[in-house]
């Protein structure tokens, strides 16, 4: 084979596989009121966990499903069913983001990030040396 269609081949391979790569990873951020408006369209919603409200998650009923309350960062709470096992120490998380649709008035989310506070942060604040002197 000649040297120019190999390298127009794996030319092609790469701008096909950058297009592919561009378009799985297309986010749509959002909060609860444009999903609604939305609810064919899959939106990641970012916002806290609702701690006046009950997490529920029986693993022995479905292992694969637990809700909770989720406040978005305009400040709308909604009903969150997450589709999968309750993460490990969730109700320590600061921040989550479903990923996920509405579905009867509720977001259903396929899955859900969350950050935690850091066990490397320290509550007194920076280290003696950070400080400035005043």
């Amino acid at each position: 084979m000649n040297k120019k269609y190999i390298i127009g081949i794996i030319v092609l391979a790469v701008a096909l596989g950058a297009v592919i790569s561009l378009v799985n990873d297309s986010r749509m951020y959002a909060d609860f009121e444009t999903a609604m408006e939305n609810p064919e369209v899959n939106y990641e919603i970012v916002g806290t966990l609702d701690t006046t409200e009950q997490v529920i998650y029986d693993a022995m009923e479905n292992p694969d499903q637990f809700t909770f309350y989720m406040i978005d960062e305009k400040g709308k709470k909604m009903k969150v069913v997450g589709l999968q096992s309750k993460p490990q120490d969730f109700e320590k998380s600061v921040q989550v983001v479903a990923s996920g649709t509405i579905k009867d008035d509720e977001f259903h989310a396929s899955k859900i990030l969350m950050k935690c506070p850091s066990k490397y942060e320290d509550s007194a604040g920076p280290p003696d040396f950070v400080k400035q002197a005043n």
